[in-house]
């Protein structure tokens, strides 16, 4: 639906993006990460018509984005990362300013404002000022107002900053009720918000892709470590450290005594032992429990996260 092809923008001599490539299905919600910096925003007003490219194009359903940005304008809802409400307006005479710009009239205006109050969950603030509404009221109606429009593509950037806990579950839960019909694409440097809601997820740093697909796949491609944690009742954490290390595979083995776990005893050793992903090490590591006879509390494996990933990837072209 969305074909990013080449795409380039400088500022002055500063070349934010060299040569973006990738595409957006249809129905997908599509997660651009990267750190502050690494081109996202300005991706995004490109894809919304607020900026041109310096070169590259972005196609939207073969509508070209630099001569067709009116059409390409009218399938998009775009919600920036401060939303641009009217502070001295009612959150209901606001959405129905809204709604009156996108040139809804009548019942079909009324309609279509009921319609947003609910999916947007604002039955509780519809009477209130927009400047009395709680950061997350606000994103909501931000939210209400670029689904106005009702559009085919949602572009929200960075929807959840500066928004407490709680405030990040309910917009992370609305963006994937929302995705059920449309395609979105956000954008966010969270990495637990993106492996919660996404489809796919592209990876932006200095300008460039550097990774791209499903969580599930960037983490068995780019995942080159394997963590089994293990908690014992009793032992020596150092001879337990010794008689681990001493197995092939075994790349560390580290104290977990300084992390925060739920396990606090004084008698527990805990310990995380890496060994290269495609190595399961968790038979051999056992075999040694039960032939010393030490008391086993917790024994589990991880793999790779998200963070270590994105951390890696964008290291890397620094």
């Amino acid at each position: 639906m969305i074909e990013i092809q080449g795409l380039q923008k400088f500022y002055g001599d500063f070349q934010a993006l060299k040569g973006l490539d990738f595409t957006i299905n249809k129905g997908e919600i599509l997660g651009l990460l990267g750190p502050n910096g690494a081109g996202k925003t300005t991706t995004m007003r490109i894809l919304t018509g607020y900026l041109k490219p310096s070169f590259g194009n972005i196609s939207v359903s073969g509508l070209n984005v630099v001569d067709d940005s009116l059409k390409i304008k009218g399938m998009i809802g775009y919600l920036p990362e401060s939303a641009p409400l009217y502070d001295d307006m009612l959150v209901y005479d606001y959405l129905d300013y809204v709604a009156a710009m996108r040139g809804l009239v009548g019942p079909a205006k009324s309609q279509r404002i009921v319609e947003m109050v609910e999916l947007c969950g604002l039955k509780e603030v519809i009477s209130k000022a927009v400047h009395e509404l709680s950061k997350g009221y606000k994103q909501r109606v931000g939210l209400a107002h670029a689904m106005m429009g009702n559009p085919e593509i949602l572009v929200l950037d960075e929807p959840t900053s500066g928004l407490d806990p709680n405030q990040i579950v309910e917009i992370r839960q609305l963006i994937k009720e929302i995705g059920r019909e449309k395609t979105v694409v956000f954008s966010t440097h969270i990495l637990s918000e993106a492996e919660a809601t996404c489809d796919r997820v592209v990876i932006i740093n200095q300008g460039a892709v550097v990774a791209d697909g499903p969580t599930a796949t960037l983490l068995q491609e780019y995942g080159s470590s394997a963590v089994v944690d293990v908690v014992l009742q009793h032992p020596s954490s150092v001879q337990v450290i010794s008689e681990f290390s001493k197995l092939a595979g075994v790349e560390k083995v580290e104290s977990m005594a300084d992390l925060e776990t739920e396990l606090v005893a004084d008698d527990l050793v805990q310990l995380a032992v890496f060994s290269r992903r495609e190595d399961d090490i968790r038979p051999a590591l056992y075999q040694i429990i039960r032939e010393q006879g030490w008391n086993l509390v917790d024994f589990h494996r991880r793999s790779e996260s998200l963070e270590n990933i994105f951390a890696q990837l964008t290291q890397e072209v620094s």
